[in-house]
């Protein structure tokens, strides 16, 4: 038995209390459905859309498709339409179990979305930046939304990083163009001074790990290999990646849920989902992700956005069942690699 064979096992039991049925289902998702009877998983999927968060998120949500307030949805933050269905995704929700969900996919397609591919916080191409197109690709993929104008948002988010056939801020009247914040390749953003962004890199990241095979394309593929590029330009476990600033401290919290700040975690979630299980360069990150277990197969929730979006996911410096899911299911990965 394999040291990450022994952490999920040791944490099975806890994660797997049917008191907490969102967790719960999340780690029969991810970590354990291949012990767990296909009876128990259809229940605890029912469960947690029926009786948990999603459920409550959903409650929310206006029948026509979004929550605060109606448009893109990015604002205000962190209880709109973009942060309400970010959070869905990562909680596991599924399009199959609750109607209400293809409907704020449509909305979300119909008023956060331009022509182009963009994802968009106002509505217009200009827009656009990396970490909300990663997450709103990410968000519906993870949801089973297949929209056809989801393709064309996983071109724009390969072809923004590759550089081809995108023209320059300058050129304002060509028909595909940077713009002021997704200001060039190699996800580079005015809001990190034009350098490129390892936070917006992280999300797009996510999002192509969502993509499903049959969208796959080589053009897809460079865009990966341009993240990965960036994120092993340094040794991932120092975040010391281009930065017009000092390196953010929240790169070494492990939070949830993950809006546009992201940790090291997601970074090593993002790269084991892309098939970087046993790259020698990961050796850094899993070994801090092992140092920050509090017990054996537990880990803390160290950043949170309590009262500032839907639900209550934990409390700062206390073991944590969203945080240990995050950590085993990156170990689980390279364990099943062998």
């Amino acid at each position: 038995m394999t040291e990450y064979q022994h952490l999920l096992n040791q944490s099975r039991e806890w994660l797997l209390e049917a008191a907490y049925p969102d967790p719960c289902y999340l780690a029969i998702r991810d970590l354990y459905a291949h012990s767990t009877s296909t009876e128990d998983q259809a229940q605890a999927k029912l469960t947690a859309h029926k009786a948990g968060a999603i459920a409550q998120i959903l409650e929310h949500m206006n029948p026509e498709g979004w929550w605060e307030k109606p448009g893109p949805g990015y604002g205000p933050k962190y209880r709109s339409t973009v942060w309400a269905m970010t959070l869905l995704a990562q909680l596991g929700a599924s399009l199959e179990m609750d109607s209400r969900l293809d409907t704020a996919c449509a909305y979300v397609l119909d008023h956060a979305f331009a022509r182009g591919g963009y994802f968009t916080s106002s509505g217009a191409p200009s827009g656009t930046f990396d970490c909300l197109q990663g997450n709103l690709t990410y968000a519906l993929l993870a949801i089973g939304c297949r929209d056809p104008r989801l393709q064309q948002a996983v071109d724009w988010m390969s072809r923004s990083q590759t550089g081809e056939g995108v023209a320059p801020v300058t050129d304002k009247k060509a028909s595909v163009r940077y713009y002021n914040y997704k200001c060039g390749p190699d996800f580079r953003c005015a809001a990190n001074g034009g350098l490129p962004c390892a936070w917006g890199a992280t999300k797009v990241m996510m999002a192509f790990s969502q993509v499903p095979a049959e969208w796959g394309t080589e053009l897809v593929e460079r865009a990966i290999a341009r993240g990965v590029e960036l994120f092993f330009s340094v040794d991932p476990v120092t975040a010391n990646w281009p930065c017009d600033h000092h390196i953010n401290r929240d790169w070494w919290k492990f939070g949830f849920p993950l809006f546009y700040i992201t940790d090291l975690l997601q970074v090593a979630d993002s790269l084991t989902a892309l098939g970087y299980t046993t790259d020698a360069r990961m050796s850094s990150l899993i070994e801090l992700i092992l140092h920050k277990q509090i017990s054996p197969g537990r880990w803390a929730l160290e950043y949170a956005y309590k009262g500032k979006t839907w639900g209550s996911f934990g409390e700062i410096g206390k073991e944590n069942k969203w945080v240990t899911i995050r950590a085993l299911r990156v170990l689980k990965r390279i364990n099943d690699a062998g």
